[in-house]
């Protein structure tokens, strides 16, 4: 008390997190003032002084110091504003050339990037195959649009009738990006979607054997291949732990 010190807290923010999962995570501190409790995500926005703007994405990733006082009101308008100030400085520092109109755009191309990979150095290829997918006029045909197109409709595992549901996210049946970025993505994932790497893929695939890393092909062909191994490589796996199992 005499030399003026506070105990200061932390609290971060993930990069991939939904909007709703920053407010599950913010409601679970307990010596945060609670001043949105009880407001729908407009109400919020408007109370941070965006009235109409969709909240996914506008929280930037980081760790946020805070003292006993401060509200979870507060945490969201630094994090807010440190996005804006993120998201401002990767767009005015953009490649040339990319198909994107606006900063927002390069947002919700980064929250896919985010949610696509956690491996740190294929973020740029993996901007670079959606960057040409849309030079080109393909579609994104991206699996995380579709799931949180499909919010708490989401079983665990993407089925048939899930690429086919009709939301304004689901990246297999519509064209070019989707409404709204779908999570938070971090500055790593700004700056990919806003500098991707140069190259010719124009598909991807898990490899499947637990690095999270992809496989990267040019063609149809080389990409329906590299699924087959991914499969038969799942499917190996899945025999390894049920002998193990029956072991035990």
């Amino acid at each position: 008390m005499r030399d003026g010190k506070v105990l200061q807290r932390r609290f971060t923010i993930v990069e991939g997190w939904t909007f709703r999962d920053l407010r599950a995570a913010l409601a679970k501190v307990p010596q945060l003032q609670q001043k949105t409790a009880g407001m729908d995500a407009a109400a919020l926005m408007a109370e941070l002084g965006y009235p109409g703007q969709h909240p996914e994405g506008r929280f930037l990733p980081e760790t946020y110091a805070w003292v006993r006082g401060d509200s979870d009101l507060d945490l969201l308008r630094r994090a807010h504003a440190a996005m804006d100030k993120a998201l401002e400085a990767a767009w005015q520092a953009r490649a040339s050339g990319l198909p994107l109109r606006s900063a927002d755009e390069a947002l919700v191309l980064a929250s896919i990037v985010e949610k696509e990979t956690g491996v740190a150095d294929e973020r740029p290829r993996i901007a670079g195959v959606f960057v040409r997918r849309l030079q080109a006029g393909m579609r994104l045909q991206t699996d995380p649009t579709v799931i949180y197109g499909l919010g708490e409709r989401y079983a665990g595992n993407i089925r048939r009738a899930d690429l086919a549901a009709d939301t304004p996210y689901n990246t297999y049946i519509r064209d070019g990006l989707p409404p709204t970025p779908i999570a938070m993505p971090g500055k790593a994932a700004l700056h990919a979607a806003t500098h991707p790497e140069p190259g010719d893929a124009l598909y991807f695939v898990a490899v499947g054997d637990g690095s999270g890393r992809h496989v990267f092909s040019r063609s149809l062909d080389e990409h329906n291949a590299a699924v087959a191994a991914y499969l038969q490589r799942l499917r190996a796996q899945r025999q390894a732990t049920a002998q193990e199992a029956v072991r035990r």
